[in-house]
């Protein structure tokens, strides 16, 4: 349901220093403008599919790509169709795979969505700023309070803490650098095609399919190495078109951010309980506070209600 979001990867991709040798849309719209762009848009290497209902979604979708992928490929890439492309970025991923030989998956860097500065290895940081590897940025409400409760992850970014609720790949610097992770963002990521033989992205996950990627990249990483290049960089122009209700998708953040805790740790202990519940808590109390300190006060009261509704399925499981 993006198709000029994808027009403009898709010439994003013309321009790239290393074109890929086989493109694969998989199309989950409810009607034909997508295919009917593509048809007027010529993209060498191009397949295009139209799903129906058994296989839309996104995990269902991604699991329907990686089946008609050619079998002579080795590494295959995924992007979200509201990103752009700086030119560098299929050489880079795949420069990585030969740095690390062990990389069984490599993850891009968003580099449009929080502003970094270089401060050295030395500084200190205030309560309201967040440091890592000698960049500083400025951090969000949300963690500066959990900072302050004592709920901030104990990790590096994307690794997860034993309660979750870890840092994402944002909070990696544009260092240039490559980082080891053990959480990738879906869109724009990739994976060496035989990790396929035995995975697959969890049809757990319906339609929008929220945390998928983690849950996927949490799995693989117990079985090899995973790394993020701050280097193979893009553009993230966030497009809302076949996205879910605000009730929909705050219900998806209690239960599938549950759910992938789980993937990582069946049996957390009785501290990590209690701070996985009490950030529930705390950040479905702020949701609530958007109600009356945002103009979009529907959306806010919408996704507070989600979310409280999740969190009740789970208590009740």
């Amino acid at each position: 349901m993006r198709a000029k979001a994808l027009l403009n990867l898709l010439e994003s991709v013309k321009q790239q220093t290393l074109y890929p040798n086989e493109i694969l849309i998989i199309d989950g719209s409810l009607n034909e403008a997508t295919k009917f762009a593509l048809q007027n848009n010529h993209f060498d290497n191009l397949s295009y599919f139209l799903v129906d209902t058994q296989d839309r979604g996104l995990t269902r979708q991604r699991n329907f790509g990686i089946a008609r992928v050619a079998e002579w490929s080795e590494i295959v890439c995924f992007l979200d169709d509201d990103t752009i492309l700086d030119p560098h970025y299929f050489e880079e991923i795949l420069k990585t795979y030969q740095i690390h030989s062990d990389a069984l998956g490599v993850g891009g860097y968003i580099n449009n969505e929080n502003h970094w500065e270089k401060v050295g290895e030395h500084y200190v940081a205030t309560p309201s700023e967040f440091v890592f590897d000698g960049w500083k940025r400025k951090d969000g409400s949300r963690f500066v309070l959990r900072k302050k409760l004592g709920l901030d992850s104990d990790q590096p970014p994307c690794f997860m803490p034993d309660f979750s609720n870890g840092r994402s790949v944002s909070f990696l610097p544009p260092s240039g650098k490559i980082y080891p992770a053990e959480q990738l963002m879906g869109g724009v990521s990739s994976f060496r095609k035989s990790v396929f033989d035995t995975l697959q992205f969890s049809t757990y996950f319906e339609g929008y399919g929220l945390y998928e990627d983690a849950d996927f990249t949490l799995r693989l990483s117990k079985l090899g190495k995973l790394y993020l290049n701050t280097a193979a960089t893009l553009g993230h122009f966030h497009d809302y078109s076949g996205r879910p209700n605000h009730f929909k998708y705050g219900k998806m953040v209690l239960r599938n951010g549950w759910y992938v805790w789980r993937v990582k740790y069946p049996n957390p202990g009785l501290k990590a309980r209690l701070k996985w519940n009490a950030i529930a808590f705390l950040l479905t109390a702020i949701r609530f506070s958007n109600i009356f300190t945002t103009p979009k006060r529907k959306e806010a009261f919408l996704e507070t209600l989600g979310r409280t509704v999740g969190w009740f399925q789970i208590v009740m499981k």
